[in-house]
């Protein structure tokens, strides 16, 4: 995944796209960052899953700047935003859909045979372990919680 976005940042160079340039500069700068936290707790540089895990971060903080720049009154600042939404979202997996997030919950509560709200961390650790990446676990706890009532 480092190959890909190193590839892209080039193609951006070249292309003199400074916003997609300074985008992925910035998705660099955190892998550096969680590299060295990782070699300071003396484990290995990081992996695909936790390069996920960082552009998954990367996309949340930047969807609460928009939301938050719309409420100052800076549209502008919040379409700079979206922008770099877009440009880190390409190296995630493709998101499941409403629908699919919702199959996948019922399969996880009928096979830990989850019965409460008791239950919902259990629910949410399988669901976390098969679809890192892959869902917005924000909208699936909605969901198991709905679910589970």
């Amino acid at each position: 995944m480092r190959v890909e976005i190193a590839e892209a940042l080039k193609a951006s160079l070249k292309a003199q796209d400074k916003r997609r340039t300074s985008t992925l500069r910035l998705i660099n700068a955190a892998l550096q960052d969680r590299d060295i936290a990782n070699r300071g707790a003396g484990k290995a540089p990081v992996s695909d899953d936790e390069i996920m895990q960082v552009l998954a971060k990367m996309v949340r903080q930047r969807e609460e700047s928009a939301h938050a720049f719309e409420q100052g009154g800076r549209p502008e600042l919040a379409e700079q935003e979206r922008q770099e939404i877009v440009i880190i979202r390409e190296f995630l997996p493709k998101q499941m859909d409403e629908e699919a997030t919702k199959r996948a919950v019922q399969e996880v509560i009928e096979e830990v045979g989850a019965e409460g709200l008791r239950d919902m961390g259990r629910c949410m650790a399988v669901l976390k372990e098969r679809f890192p990446g892959k869902m917005d676990f924000g909208k699936a706890s909605g969901i198991v919680k709905s679910m589970l009532q």
